[in-house]
């Protein structure tokens, strides 16, 4: 008996022992750099939002508020945060942020930090919230909010001192504990300069390094919103991608080490290297992957003038590859009009886009595919096998032994199929391993090379030049510095755009430039080139030691009735002379001169797109002078087109 139950001892023991070494052989891999939090995971499953601006700006016809703005002008009739959330969600975006405060200083929900907020505007009788009802709308539809409070506040007599820090505080601490749950509080990097400051119209700066004491701004949303994502320049969970073009690199890191402009110094918001933000830092010390942000129209609040300019189906569609399919997530800037409402052009392109996005993606055309692994980690086909590349989980994944770095995959499909989409994603809670891969595809029995990407990551999206027609394709890893977690191998096919070449859309209100004339500076300087039509070619007016305002005076060749001026800053991603601060002039006889507009290019630096002033009085003038009173660089005055509209 009691060599029996020695025995039997024996062999549990034995078949513990190697169960206990099977599970060790088939441990997942050692994560590799920097990892994402369960915010930021989360974050990264949503891959699209949008952020709403709407305000005092909306009324004046600007991007940035000076301060000064009377609350009263703010009466959107017809308001209702149902439509807007509801046509952000036709889009497939999984959330909304709402700019709770922009850098007028406007507050959109009754504040007990300052009089200047929606309570003191005749909107709803002054009883209103426009962030409750985003939360509601939000609620109804199922979808998740976010918000924006401008650091930045030209409105307030404080701003610049200590005590406006203990206000911009409170007004987090007020949004985080009477909002619900946010999925992120967002942060940019306008702050300081002129503005109203309650009656001191003056410039303020600030050390946008200690100001905001970052850090300890930042533990108030950890304690009182422990799930939301931090967006700034400097992160700390999703960093700013450097351009609001809605674009991240062809390579995009979702690690990143922010550095400062100026060697030894500390980075913040405002104050960081912001190009790098495009592609990111291979091996970072973070993990703060790009969110890439961009504005349906081309300003971020609503104008009149450009509801020509709505971008399609298609152009948004090619933003969701450059974004989405580059690892990043896409935040679209939406602009509610004045009655609170948006327009049908832009619902519906957000419809349209949303139902592209949802063909394109509904069927994945890899399934029922046999799938054949170089290797397989630990030979542990259930945990680490190819299968799971098939399946729906973002987190199950085909892994390699330690000492496989490149291995390959052969796919063979059950009959042929075309596709012109293959999705690439990572296992991210191993961090991001993959840096190059190959697509090929088996034509006339040889294999041919379809496609290419670099970083992987939480989405990869290669979007092919033309349908491909296949039964057998082969993925070839061919840059890992450790052992692979590829999480999905997918196939796709996108339908041919609906949508009709045609001649590109202008404003009706654009007067042609036939038959202008400069006649100050003289023609021989290239001042031609602001009134030639083409976006490429330049008047530059340089300074030499100091800045000195430029200007430049246009016959029309005949009295024109003028509505607005058009300064369209330079193309090519410099910042030489681009000017932020403006005047216009009209003159009858080109002689006697009066000034109707003058003010700020507001965000041209970050977004350079053509500016639209509007007067608010129609002028009739047969010359016109642009005066650049102030330029981005401080070396002198650019332009790349004037112009004006009737």
């Amino acid at each position: 008996m009691k060599r029996t139950t020695f025995s039997k001892s024996l062999c549990v023991s034995s078949l513990l022992c190697m169960s206990s070494l099977l599970g060790f052989s088939q441990s997942p891999p050692k994560p590799y750099g920097a990892l994402p939090t369960p915010a930021q995971l989360e974050w990264h499953e949503m891959e699209m939002y949008a952020l709403i601006h709407f305000g005092v700006d909306t009324y004046t016809d600007k991007e940035w508020g000076f301060g000064d703005e009377d609350p009263k002008i703010l009466n959107p009739v017809k308001f209702d945060a149902k439509q807007i959330v509801a046509a952000a969600k036709s889009a497939g975006f999984k959330g909304v942020v709402v700019v709770a405060k922009h850098h007028d200083g406007l507050c959109i929900w009754p504040t007990k930090t300052t009089e200047h907020n929606i309570s003191n505007t005749p909107w709803k009788d002054g009883k209103g919230d426009m962030l409750q009802e985003y939360r509601e709308a939000c609620d109804a539809l199922g979808m998740k909010l976010g918000v924006y409070v401008s650091p930045w506040d030209r409105n307030s007599p404080h701003y610049g001192t200590p005590k406006y820090l203990e206000l911009y505080r409170e007004q987090l601490r007020e949004v985080y504990s009477n909002y619900g749950k946010l999925f992120i509080s967002w942060h940019d990097g306008a702050n300081g300069g002129d503005g109203y400051y309650g009656g001191a119209n003056e410039t303020r700066k600030i050390d946008r390094t200690t100001y905001y004491d970052w850090p300890n701004t930042w533990a108030i949303t950890r304690k009182m919103q422990p799930a939301a994502v931090i967006f700034g320049d400097v992160g700390p969970d999703v960093r700013w991608v450097g351009n609001e073009e809605g674009h991240a690199g062809e390579t995009s890191w979702a690690t990143y080490t922010p550095l400062a402009p100026d060697a030894g110094k500390t980075p913040a918001n405002g104050y960081v290297q912001h190009l790098r933000g495009i592609e990111g830092t291979r091996n970072g010390k973070y993990w703060m992957p790009a969110e890439a942000d961009v504005s349906l129209r081309p300003g971020w609040f609503y104008h009149a003038s450009q509801n020509h300019q709505v971008k399609s189906p298609a152009v948004l569609m090619d933003l969701y590859y450059k974004s989405v399919g580059r690892g990043a997530n896409l935040d679209l800037g939406l602009s509610p009009n004045r009655d609170g409402l948006l327009d049908d052009t832009d619902v519906n392109a957000l419809k349209g886009f949303g139902d592209l996005v949802r063909e394109t993606f509904k069927t994945n055309l890899a399934k029922g595919a046999t799938l054949k692994a170089s290797n397989i980690r630990a030979k542990g086909a259930a945990r680490f096998g190819p299968a799971n590349l098939l399946d729906e989980d973002r987190y199950s994944y085909w892994s390699t032994d330690d000492a496989v770095h490149t291995p390959t995959l052969t796919m063979v499909l059950p009959e042929e199929r075309t596709f012109n989409v293959i999705r690439l994603r990572e296992n991210i809670k191993l961090g991001q391993r993959i840096e190059a891969v190959e697509v090929e595809a088996m034509r006339n029995n040889k294999w041919e090379k379809i496609g290419a990407a670099t970083s992987i990551g939480a989405n990869r999206l290669i979007r092919l030049a033309e349908p491909v027609k296949a039964t057998q394709l082969r993925l070839t890893i061919s840059k890992s510095p450790v052992s692979i977690a590829l999480s999905d191998f997918g196939l796709y096919m996108e339908p041919k755009s609906k949508e009709m070449a045609s001649a590109p859309v202008t404003n009706a209100a654009e007067v042609s430039k036939s038959g202008w004339k400069i006649i100050a500076p003289a023609a021989g300087d290239q001042a031609q080139n602001a009134i030639d039509g083409n976006p490429v070619t330049l008047w530059t007016a340089e300074s030499t030691t100091e800045f000195k305002p430029a200007s430049i005076d246009i016959d029309l060749g005949f009295p024109v009735g003028i509505s607005a001026f058009t300064y369209l800053p330079r193309q090519d991603k410099k910042v030489d002379g681009v000017a932020d601060q403006f005047s216009f002039y009209v003159s009858e006889d080109g002689k006697t001169y009066r000034e109707v507009a003058s003010g700020e290019f507001s965000n041209i630096r970050a977004n350079p797109i053509e500016q639209v002033i509007s007067l608010k009085e129609k002028v009739q003038a047969r010359y016109i002078r642009f005066v650049g009173k102030r330029s981005l660089d401080g070396k002198g005055i650019t332009v790349a087109e004037l112009g004006i509209r009737k």
